[in-house]
């Protein structure tokens, strides 16, 4: 019921479509979402998770998983995270990759909403690490379409693995055009 009614809003409503899928088999991933320009794409996320039925997760500081909103936040994917006992974030998130059967961790590499020349690179880390695919994702407002890649898993030489993985964003543009990150 809850699908059909993400369906009929997302498809009918607001006249979004979704070009590409990502394989039910990738039980652990990173989806590599660009670009990030505004509050409107946690729920196209949560629309595009509701309507392919793929768990698909988040990261946020573990003070927001707290009483009341803690069962909230993990009902929409949502993990904590733990940056206690001196561990960086590329080793905290990979000890939750590592206490899970299934983690597609969706990521914004620019950082923040506003207009950035550079991605953090964390998120090709966190993939490297985990030794999981890399699935580019674009939340492209010019076509009003959520946009899956192919899967890429990390060879080790970031920048040209990043070039391979920036293809799929060629054209693409986010809510607020001028702060979308042009590769």
């Amino acid at each position: 019921m809850k699908k059909r009614i993400y369906q009929f809003i997302f498809f009918r409503l607001m006249g979004w479509k979704i070009e590409g899928s990502i394989d039910s088999n990738i039980k652990k991933c990173v989806l590599m979402v660009i670009p990030h320009t505004s509050w409107h794409d946690f729920y196209l996320g949560i629309f595009t998770r509701g309507i392919t039925g793929l768990e698909m997760n988040f990261i946020g500081k573990k003070e927001l998983f707290r009483f009341p909103l803690n069962h909230y936040f993990r009902w929409m994917g949502g993990e904590p995270l733990d940056r206690s006992g001196n561990l960086n974030k590329v080793e905290a998130i990979a000890k939750i990759f590592e206490k899970k059967n299934e983690f597609r961790l969706a990521i914004a590499p620019e950082g923040t909403r506003k207009k950035v020349s550079e991605l953090k690179s964390g998120f090709y880390y966190i993939a490297l690490k985990e030794g999981v695919p890399i699935i580019p994702v674009a939340f492209n407002f010019g076509k009003k379409s959520v946009q899956f890649g192919k899967p890429i898993l990390p060879s080790g030489d970031y920048e040209n693995d990043l070039v391979l993985l920036l293809k799929h964003f060629e054209g693409v543009f986010g809510k607020i055009p001028d702060y979308s990150f042009n590769p």
